[in-house]
């Protein structure tokens, strides 16, 4: 037997609006009436691997030990494999499709020790269908292992480094400035960079230079580094670092997402400014064209 698991931390592109969720905790729940299910998020959107994996590695270092369940599985009823992962020694044992989903949170924190294929039908639920592994796989399997169920008795096993790797991007510093690309919209509209401060710092060639430009298409508009949300002027662009320590694009109470325009994967370029950063602030709303003032009037 291994270690018994108190804990499953619970991640889907389910939503709440149908019953999936709740049935899923109960299949849990019937397994294992001592696991406490903490709820990550369910609002990835449908079929979204890849943020439903940069949700994961956003989450991993802060989840208590236990079982981490993750379905976001388009694939669900083909021969993608389903997988238990385990992690920090035996701390942890993350659970779901292997199509990518949970290779970003195995990095984030160190690597996988073991892996296996969930190949042995007597740890899932019998199911006429094909289309609710969730349900019929994955949550019997988390409840198993939380009740200490070794992971090797789960099915055959296999290469822990041979996971579906996540299709992420990373950042560029080019001659034209720092080639990014968004990952993540969160629900303030703060637009996430795949690129940290050491970018910036690299771009700049100076970590205390604070102003940049930002071209979004065909538009160039100005930015400063800042450290909080409301250090950015009235109708102005700031790059922050935020709490998972990426960068972003943010605006003051308001979102830099729908003034800019922008959504996942959409392509941003931040180049470095030359000059001074002083001289006057003048409040505009980004993305709105402003009217002209007809000839002869001030």
């Amino acid at each position: 037997m291994g270690q018994r698991l108190d804990t499953l931390s619970f991640l889907s592109d389910y939503g709440t609006d149908d019953e999936f969720v709740g049935v899923v905790h109960s299949v849990v729940a019937s397994v294992a009436p001592h696991v406490r299910i903490v709820d990550v998020t369910h609002g990835i959107a449908p079929h979204d691997v890849r943020a439903g994996g940069l949700a994961l590695a956003r989450s991993a270092q802060y989840l208590c030990p236990g079982v981490v369940l993750a379905v976001v599985d388009p694939g669900v009823g083909t021969t993608r494999r389903g997988v238990a992962v385990e992690v920090g020694g035996g701390q942890s044992v993350l659970v779901g499709p292997d199509n990518g989903l949970l290779a970003p949170a195995v990095a984030m924190v160190g690597g996988a020790d073991r892996a296996v294929s969930l190949t042995d039908p007597a740890w899932h639920l019998p199911s006429q269908g094909t289309t609710f592994d969730g349900r019929d796989v994955f949550a019997p399997v988390a409840a198993h292992l939380a009740c200490g169920v070794d992971l090797d008795e789960l099915g055959e096993s296999i290469d822990p480094n041979g996971l579906l790797p996540a299709v992420v991007s990373a950042a560029v510093v080019e001659t034209d400035g720092l080639h990014a690309e968004v990952w993540w919209i969160d629900r303030f509209g703060n637009v996430q960079l795949n690129a940290g401060p050491e970018d910036l710092d690299e771009l700049a060639g100076d970590p205390s230079v604070d102003r940049f430009r930002v071209r979004i298409a065909d538009r160039v508009l100005p930015a400063r580094r800042v450290r909080a949300f409301d250090e950015v002027a009235p109708g102005g662009l700031g790059l922050l670092v935020d709490s998972t320590g990426l960068v972003s694009l943010v605006m003051c109470r308001t979102s830099a997402a729908a003034d800019l325009g922008l959504g996942p994967s959409d392509p941003v370029v931040v180049e470095a400014a030359d000059g001074p950063v002083g001289g006057a602030i003048t409040a505009v709303s980004l993305g709105v064209r402003p009217e002209s003032t007809p000839r002869g009037e001030s």
